[in-house]
């Protein structure tokens, strides 16, 4: 019987002029779980930083990989491989554009959606069929171009939704850690988290 191992990927870029915006949302989870679970991502391989916890439901790895965001395929695939990883066994967290900001969505499929980071998992892991969950940042304002926007921080009236959703998250992939994630999608999908 196969070892199951769980990974937990949180998008995002590295570096300090990326902190706190909105497009590395993802890897606000992942800092708040390693936090949560005492496991600093202390481990650089696979062109990631990950921490490999062992949790009474199994072993669980947190990864932030450091490709940037549109090469984030490149540090999964391998590490995957690695560690013998099926991707049934994945949680992807990542920022969306379509939902409002600190609004949770659970899905268990879907294509890119223009999410470069999304597009590159897809293409290296030749499936779109993996667990994500997407945390709303919202729309731009008229005239600001995508790629400003998701590269700026949230406002102060924004952070405390945000936090909110980072939290929720965190309750969303401990909840997928015990229960299959259909369970999970219908419970935190339904759950008022506007």
């Amino acid at each position: 019987m196969r070892y199951v191992v769980k990974l937990i990927i949180g998008l995002g870029n590295p570096g300090k002029p990326y902190e706190q915006t909105r497009h590395n949302i993802g890897f606000d989870v992942i800092d708040e779980l390693a936090n949560r679970w005492n496991a600093p991502l202390n481990q650089s391989k696979f062109n990631g930083m990950y921490a490999s916890v062992h949790r009474p439901e199994g072993k669980v790895i947190l990864l932030k990989p450091l490709t940037y965001m549109n090469l984030s395929g490149e540090s999964v695939r391998p590490l995957m491989d690695y560690f013998d990883i099926e991707v049934e066994d994945i949680i992807v967290i990542y920022d969306d554009l379509d939902l409002e900001t600190g609004k949770l969505r659970l899905r268990a499929k879907g294509s890119a959606g223009g999410h470069n980071g999304i597009k590159s998992l897809i293409q290296h892991l030749g499936t779109q069929e993996f667990n994500r969950i997407r945390v709303g940042v919202n729309r731009p304002p008229a005239g600001m171009k995508v790629a400003d926007y998701v590269l700026s921080k949230f406002s102060k009236d924004d952070q405390v939704v945000v936090k909110e959703a980072i939290d929720k998250s965190c309750d969303a992939v401990e909840t997928a850690l015990k229960k299959p994630f259909s369970d999970v999608m219908n419970q935190f999908n339904k759950k008022k988290n506007a």
